[in-house]
């Protein structure tokens, strides 16, 4: 009963972070306000919610890296791909070798491979903490685009880098030989099974849905399933996990591009994940909170680790980490520009220093570093406690809750009136789309108007149906093949419309819900007109943007 109790506030914890995060005139993301309520519960609350490593990780970040790669832009990912793999893996280990010997050279009583496995998992940023910020000052989506990418792909080669520094601390020794080679057999071999079992899986399921109908909750189902399956089964095989989780994401992405599956379980299946992604975040971020007050108890002890006896010097190393993260990463960002990313745009060799700053501001830390920090072993391999993993884990802590202050505060400052090289025409590409599907559409319904009203005596009332829906595509084709100014005016009229229409669409729910209240219709029939209404409001707001 305790524990059903401890996870129902953590998720009444959730829900009220994002009800502060809008009621609160306050620039912080929600991350914030999640590990505010957090703190709150921990030093209210009797119980402690005591975190296993292994299940922890398990638990929340494969469905999180999978729900990256499949989510991202992949042709955003590989238009900069270059970019995003020198900031994902060169940065990364950059940062990892960097701040280990940092953080061992200004901790002494830190184990050399400690301080590498906690540089480890505070080299991720955390893609999710930044739409938070972005949410009140917009990201560019070029910007956006990068840090979705690098966060993808540094997730993966950041805890690959931790697996190598806890395995060197519990056995007290690393060979860069066998280091590589391990990698090697790791990181490919956690591709494989991410990419395997999911293509395998897929159409399997697409298999059975073609021969025996679809089912939706089950399809549904299979998606939760499929990241802990890839995950498990890497990890039997003593793969990366991780690596296998973000390949079923990415792979995911592939292989829906087919279609087979029904417009309304998509609906379903987007919602639920939203769910998810959502739920999954916000309670490490309350759990974060939560283990702040028992960590800071003990911090007087903690800090005697480090030789001192002053608890102020805690804040002195968390400070020292971040300003030497900031450093590294302003560092690596402006090179890594100035190499390749601004060489792609109109030929500018000399990065702009704020869109540097902003990148720099960008790399915030999260719900990665702090579930990688939280699998550090409670104890080594004869049974010893595992050295210096409180103090770890508070370093770790203060670097999440600093590079979120420093981001909420600096991001909007920097990002104001910045403008990023330019990109592709994407409008463009949208308009001729469009104009294809509209295409394909008249076609069709040419075909099928022929097939349903042959030899019938009311042929005519197919002819003007078919007719009227084929208007509406002639105007969509219309909007979208003539002049640049013309397009930009019909798109102002369309956005126009689409107000209306969701106007018009609010105010016929509204009406069914007071006929519902009234009695004057069945509850049956009205969550039908209510789902349909609810669909095409969707639609037209996404269309809104």
């Amino acid at each position: 009963m305790e524990v059903i109790s401890i996870v129902l506030l953590l998720l009444l914890a959730v829900i009220l972070s994002g009800i502060l995060s809008r009621m609160l005139p306050l620039p912080l993301p929600r991350p914030l306000f999640q590990i505010g309520l957090g703190a709150l519960i921990g030093l209210a609350a009797d119980w402690r919610v005591t975190l296993d490593p292994e299940i922890f990780f398990l638990l929340f970040l494969p469905p999180l890296l999978f729900l990256d790669g499949w989510r991202i832009p992949r042709e955003e990912l590989f238009k900069d791909g270059k970019t995003i793999v020198e900031l994902a893996l060169g940065l990364v280990v950059a940062t990892v070798v960097g701040m280990g010997f940092f953080i061992h050279w200004m901790i002494p009583a830190m184990p050399l491979a400690v301080a590498f496995a906690l540089a480890a998992v505070v080299s991720p940023t955390d893609p999710i903490a930044v739409s938070a910020i972005a949410q009140r000052v917009p990201i560019p989506k070029r910007m956006m685009h990068i840090l979705e990418g690098e966060s993808l792909l540094n997730d993966a080669s950041g805890l690959v880098c931790l697996r190598f520094a806890i395995a060197a601390t519990l056995t007290g020794a690393f060979s860069l030989h066998q280091a590589a080679i391990n990698f090697v057999w790791v990181a490919l071999g956690g591709l494989a099974v991410g990419s395997g079992l999911t293509w395998l899986v897929s159409h399997a399921k697409n298999w059975v849905s073609r021969r025996y109908g679809e089912e939706g909750g089950a399809q549904i189902l299979i998606s939760l399933l499929l990241p802990f399956g890839s995950y498990l089964v890497a990890e039997h095989l003593h793969c990366s996990g991780i690596l296998a989780a973000v390949a079923a994401g990415l792979t995911m992405g592939f292989v829906e591009g087919s279609g087979e599956l029904a417009a309304s379980t998509r609906i379903r299946r987007n919602t639920v994940w939203d769910v998810i992604q959502f739920t999954a975040n916000g309670v490490i971020f309350v759990l974060l909170g939560e283990q702040l007050p028992a960590i800071l108890a003990g911090a007087a002890e903690t800090v005697r680790l480090t030789g001192h006896h002053e608890p102020w010097w805690l804040g002195v190393y968390v400070l020292a980490i971040n300003l030497g993260l900031a450093a590294l990463r302003f560092l690596w960002v402006w090179l890594s520009f100035r190499l390749s990313f601004f060489r792609q745009g109109e030929g500018q060799s000399t990065p702009n220093w704020r869109i540097v700053a902003a990148m720099s501001f960008a790399g915030v830390r999260g719900a990665i570093t702090l579930a990688g920090v939280l699998t550090l072993p409670l104890v080594l391999s004869d049974g010893s406690p595992f050295p210096g993993r409180d103090l770890a884990i508070f370093l770790a802590m203060g670097v999440i809750i600093v590079s979120l202050l420093v981001a909420s505060l600096g991001l909007p400052v920097v990002l104001r009136g910045l403008r990023m090289p330019p990109e592709h025409d994407q409008q463009s590409a949208e308009d001729a789309a469009r104009v294809k599907a509209a295409e394909a559409a008249i076609a069709r319904i040419e075909e099928v108007q022929h097939e349903l009203a042959e030899g019938r005596a009311d042929a005519d009332l197919y002819v003007s149906a078919a007719a009227r829906i084929m208007d509406g595509y002639r105007e969509r084709i219309e909007s979208r093949v003539g002049t640049r100014e013309e397009n930009a005016e019909m798109r102002r009229g369309e956005a126009i419309e689409r107000r209306l229409r969701i106007a018009a669409l609010k105010a016929e729910r509204s009406q069914i819900f007071r006929m519902v209240r009234k009695r004057e219709l069945g509850s049956e029939l009205a969550r039908k007109l209510i789902r349909e209404l609810d669909l095409a409001e969707a639609r037209h707001a996404a269309q809104l943007g």
